[in-house]
Protein backbone atom coordinates (compact mmCIF):
# COMPACT_ATOMS: atom_id res chain seq x y z
CA UNK A 1 0.00 0.00 0.00
CA UNK A 2 1.42 3.60 -0.88
CA UNK A 3 0.63 6.25 1.26
CA UNK A 4 0.69 10.10 0.76
CA UNK A 5 -0.02 13.21 2.97
CA UNK A 6 0.78 16.66 2.11
CA UNK A 7 2.41 18.10 5.16
CA UNK A 8 5.84 19.29 6.67
CA UNK A 9 5.89 17.00 9.26
CA UNK A 10 4.01 13.51 9.89
CA UNK A 11 4.93 11.00 11.94
CA UNK A 12 6.03 7.66 10.40
CA UNK A 13 8.30 6.57 7.58
CA UNK A 14 8.93 9.73 5.42
CA UNK A 15 9.16 7.93 2.18
CA UNK A 16 5.29 7.01 2.47
CA UNK A 17 4.10 10.49 3.98
CA UNK A 18 5.23 12.90 1.34
CA UNK A 19 4.58 15.85 -1.15
CA UNK A 20 4.45 14.71 -4.36
CA UNK A 21 3.01 15.17 -7.96
CA UNK A 22 -0.58 15.23 -8.96
CA UNK A 23 -2.66 12.52 -8.06
CA UNK A 24 -4.07 12.09 -11.33
CA UNK A 25 0.03 10.60 -12.15
CA UNK A 26 0.19 8.89 -8.84
CA UNK A 27 -2.83 7.28 -8.64
CA UNK A 28 -2.82 3.47 -9.35
CA UNK A 29 -5.99 3.00 -11.98
CA UNK A 30 -5.91 -0.84 -12.48
CA UNK A 31 -4.54 -3.83 -10.74
CA UNK A 32 -2.18 -6.10 -12.69
CA UNK A 33 -5.04 -7.96 -14.02
CA UNK A 34 -6.63 -4.63 -15.10
CA UNK A 35 -9.38 -4.22 -13.00
CA UNK A 36 -10.29 -0.70 -12.27
CA UNK A 37 -9.77 0.46 -8.56
CA UNK A 38 -12.10 1.85 -6.93
CA UNK A 39 -11.85 5.62 -5.70
CA UNK A 40 -13.57 7.65 -2.90
CA UNK A 41 -12.71 11.03 -1.07
CA UNK A 42 -13.37 11.91 2.36
CA UNK A 43 -13.34 15.81 3.57
CA UNK A 44 -12.22 17.06 7.48
CA UNK A 45 -13.45 20.70 7.38
CA UNK A 46 -10.70 22.90 8.61
CA UNK A 47 -8.55 20.06 9.53
CA UNK A 48 -5.94 22.23 8.49
CA UNK A 49 -6.47 25.19 10.53
CA UNK A 50 -5.77 22.67 13.85
CA UNK A 51 -2.45 22.32 15.58
CA UNK A 52 -0.13 20.41 14.24
CA UNK A 53 0.09 17.77 16.90
CA UNK A 54 -3.42 17.51 15.88
CA UNK A 55 -3.20 17.02 12.48
CA UNK A 56 -0.26 14.19 13.29
CA UNK A 57 -3.23 12.84 15.78
CA UNK A 58 -5.46 12.76 12.90
CA UNK A 59 -2.87 10.93 10.10
CA UNK A 60 -1.92 8.47 12.85
CA UNK A 61 -5.51 7.50 13.38
CA UNK A 62 -5.61 7.79 9.34
CA UNK A 63 -2.90 5.37 9.07
CA UNK A 64 -3.98 3.60 11.81
CA UNK A 65 -7.52 2.45 10.21
CA UNK A 66 -5.58 1.84 6.64
CA UNK A 67 -3.16 -0.64 8.02
CA UNK A 68 -6.26 -2.98 9.04
CA UNK A 69 -7.09 -2.69 4.99
CA UNK A 70 -3.04 -3.07 3.90
CA UNK A 71 -3.70 -5.92 1.70
CA UNK A 72 -6.92 -4.20 -0.03
CA UNK A 73 -6.03 -0.55 -0.51
CA UNK A 74 -3.63 0.59 -3.07
CA UNK A 75 -3.09 4.09 -2.25
CA UNK A 76 -4.15 6.58 0.37
CA UNK A 77 -3.32 10.77 0.02
CA UNK A 78 -3.69 13.01 2.99
CA UNK A 79 -3.87 16.09 1.70
CA UNK A 80 -3.57 18.80 4.59
CA UNK A 81 -3.62 22.20 2.28
CA UNK A 82 -7.04 21.08 1.42
CA UNK A 83 -8.42 18.61 4.22
CA UNK A 84 -8.66 15.68 1.92
CA UNK A 85 -8.60 11.81 2.12
CA UNK A 86 -8.15 10.03 -0.79
CA UNK A 87 -8.30 6.53 -1.27
CA UNK A 88 -8.22 3.89 -3.98
CA UNK A 89 -8.55 0.13 -3.10
CA UNK A 90 -9.62 -3.23 -4.75
CA UNK A 91 -12.55 -3.18 -6.10
CA UNK A 92 -14.55 -5.89 -4.20
CA UNK A 93 -18.58 -5.48 -2.89
CA UNK A 94 -19.25 -3.67 0.57
CA UNK A 95 -15.58 -2.43 1.39
CA UNK A 96 -16.02 1.10 0.40
CA UNK A 97 -18.22 1.02 2.86
CA UNK A 98 -16.69 -0.42 5.71
CA UNK A 99 -13.93 1.38 5.40
CA UNK A 100 -15.77 4.55 5.28
CA UNK A 101 -17.45 3.41 8.66
CA UNK A 102 -13.87 2.50 9.71
CA UNK A 103 -12.44 5.98 8.97
CA UNK A 104 -15.67 7.34 10.56
CA UNK A 105 -15.10 5.79 13.53
CA UNK A 106 -11.81 6.69 14.43
CA UNK A 107 -12.51 10.50 12.87
CA UNK A 108 -15.95 11.55 13.22
CA UNK A 109 -15.49 14.77 11.15
CA UNK A 110 -14.86 12.92 8.10
CA UNK A 111 -17.39 12.93 5.71
CA UNK A 112 -17.68 10.96 2.74
CA UNK A 113 -17.77 13.50 -0.68
CA UNK A 114 -17.53 11.40 -3.60
CA UNK A 115 -16.18 8.43 -5.13
CA UNK A 116 -16.17 7.02 -8.14
CA UNK A 117 -16.83 2.98 -8.89
CA UNK A 118 -16.33 2.91 -13.19
CA UNK A 119 -13.20 5.18 -12.69
CA UNK A 120 -10.96 4.39 -15.07
CA UNK A 121 -13.38 1.69 -17.31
Amino acid sequence: MQLAARAQSLPGDPGQWERGSPLWRRVPRRDAAGRPYNDFMMFAPRLNRRPPHEQESVALLVRGVLAGYQDRVVFADLNLKINVLWISLENRPGLMAELVAALRVKVPEFHLVAHNPLAGT
